[in-house]
């Protein structure tokens, strides 16, 4: 199957492939399941950090296409060569393979662009905003953090989204906030909660919320583009 131009794109920009195999699955809620991959040698080229993600590419039925996602790697292990993805089951060709998908199943990924590093002077505490889709990336992030507070605000669909597992510690504040008028109540949070001068923000929602969330940061609470990364997840 082609990859159309999105693939000729991802090649001219140095993106390397490797073919993935499934070698688990795990319904974690009715609405998002975990799969376990054989890392095809991927962990063994590119280091490690947190909130690391790829490229996979999809087949869609009816069609001679793949369509490419980008997938955040949950609990990489490269002596076993192995990682997990995490796919909310909503609609579209990532979400409709990934109910399909069993043990042994191949698929496609290349490596663009993923590049995060925690900063050198650990901060006052993490500002973060995300959704179900930026689950996967926020755990890594809390994974990585260690001892540094952290306040983190959630998006959910469904109320089966609120019992996802969530790698917080007694240190870590997590609110979960549901979607309402395409994101209002996480940018109505950012206006209201008071932000330290040197705080780090972290923010992954969709377009127009991770926008408007980084808008405030940077306006509102003063935060230099230095202490900030954002990142839409989905539009």
């Amino acid at each position: 199957m082609s990859r159309g131009f999105s693939g000729v794109v991802v090649k001219a920009w140095g993106g390397t492939d490797y073919r993935l195999t499934v070698t688990s699955t795990e319904a974690v809620t009715d609405n998002f399941v975990r799969l376990g991959f054989d890392a095809g040698g991927l962990l063994a080229d590119h280091r490690i950090h947190p909130t690391q993600w790829i490229r996979v590419w999809m087949p869609q039925e009816g069609s001679d296409k793949l369509h490419h996602r980008a997938f955040t790697l949950v609990d990489p292990d490269p002596e076993g060569n192995r990682f997990s993805m995490e796919f909310a089951l909503h609609h579209g060709p990532a979400a409709d393979w990934a109910r399909k998908a069993s043990v042994g199943d191949p698929l496609d990924a290349s490596v663009l662009g993923s590049k995060f590093a925690l900063p050198e002077t650990a901060p006052s505490e993490y500002i973060v905003f995300g959704d179900t889709a930026s689950l996967p990336a926020i755990n890594s992030l809390l994974d990585a953090i260690g001892d540094v507070p952290a306040r983190v605000w959630l998006e959910w669909q469904y109320e089966s989204d609120t019992t996802l597992p969530i790698r917080n510690k007694p240190h870590h504040q997590v609110t979960w906030l549901q979607r309402v008028d395409n994101g209002r109540a996480l940018r109505e949070q950012a206006q209201e909660i008071t932000c330290a001068p040197d705080a780090f923000g972290w923010v992954a929602c969709d377009f127009a919320t991770t926008r408007a969330i980084a808008k405030t940061l940077k306006s509102k609470h003063g935060l230099p583009k230095s202490a900030l990364k954002a990142q839409a997840y989905w539009k």
